[in-house]
């Protein structure tokens, strides 16, 4: 199994670079082209095999609207510089399809939509135009609260329809750890119930990414309220995720999570 190139007979790992201010977890930001290039040397030199880039947050529980000018603007210079700067595939996050494409004129290779394509309706058009790889994340009102990995099957097999359509055929899943927020059960239930299981998502046929880093259902779980004492968290959930399948993790810890990342990996060779 591959994903943009990259070979996914052993679990990966996807270095997190922030260049929006806004992001809930400040440590992840940079801001000037040294610090931001000398972060992606880094995550390659740890282990990193692929860079996400974000120009705006996502969280869901945040006011993060920016002019669509600023994000196309912070992602183009962003893509650019950690392009020069390293050769690992680069992801662009991001809800909009005009950010998208730019980032991809600039040299980005992969499109991270949180929205599975359902938000932008040209986003999917724009994917099968420029025969980029695209991370499909779970999306959708929840109506069914008692299941959780049903309800992220389902909207992933409706963004994978999507992808269909349009002729987009290299593809990961994400179940959307921290953006399906229900009222019931809490969110950090609901995330767990999904990770614990996330062996039942290899039924879509495809690679499984998943972003745990630092997220706030580790805070609400180990009542570490700032992001930046979360790692500890980060790291069991990762492990636990890969040993339940997932194949690519999304990081702002390259080093320290690829040493879990390895041994959970390995573990799960050995699981009956």
């Amino acid at each position: 199994m591959k994903f943009a190139g990259i070979s996914l007979d052993e679990p990966r790992v996807m270095g997190v670079i922030n260049v929006s201010p806004e992001s809930f977890y400040k440590g992840s930001v940079k801001s000037d082209e040294r610090a931001l290039a000398e972060t992606a040397v880094k995550m390659v030199e740890e282990g990193a095999s692929f860079i996400d880039i974000g120009a705006k947050s996502t969280a869901p529980y945040l006011e993060t609207q920016i002019p669509l000018e600023e994000e196309i603007k912070r992602a183009v210079w962003a893509v650019k510089v950690v392009k020069d700067s390293v050769d690992v595939p680069v992801s662009i996050d991001t809800t909009s399809a005009r950010v998208a494409e730019e980032a991809l004129k600039a040299g980005a290779d992969i499109i991270n939509d949180v929205t599975g394509l359902k938000g932008d309706p040209e986003m999917a058009k724009v994917a099968s135009e420029y025969s980029a790889p695209t991370v499909l994340c779970a999306h959708g009102t929840v109506r069914d609260f008692s299941d959780p990995v049903a309800t992220v099957v389902h909207f992933l097999e409706e963004s994978l329809a999507i992808a269909r359509e349009h002729g987009v055929e290299d593809v990961a899943v994400d179940p959307a750890i921290g953006f399906l927020r229900p009222r019931y059960p809490p969110w950090y239930e609901w995330d767990s119930k999904v990770i614990a299981n996330l062996n039942l998502l290899k039924l879509l046929g495809k690679p499984i990414l998943v972003g745990v880093s630092r997220k706030s259902f580790i805070g609400a779980i180990t009542g570490r309220e700032n992001p930046s004492e979360r790692l500890a968290g980060s790291l069991s959930a990762t492990a636990v995720a890969v040993f339940r399948g997932a194949n690519i993790v999304r990081t702002h810890d390259v080093r320290e999570t690829l040493d879990a990342v390895k041994m959970a990996g390995f573990l799960r060779r050995f699981s009956i």
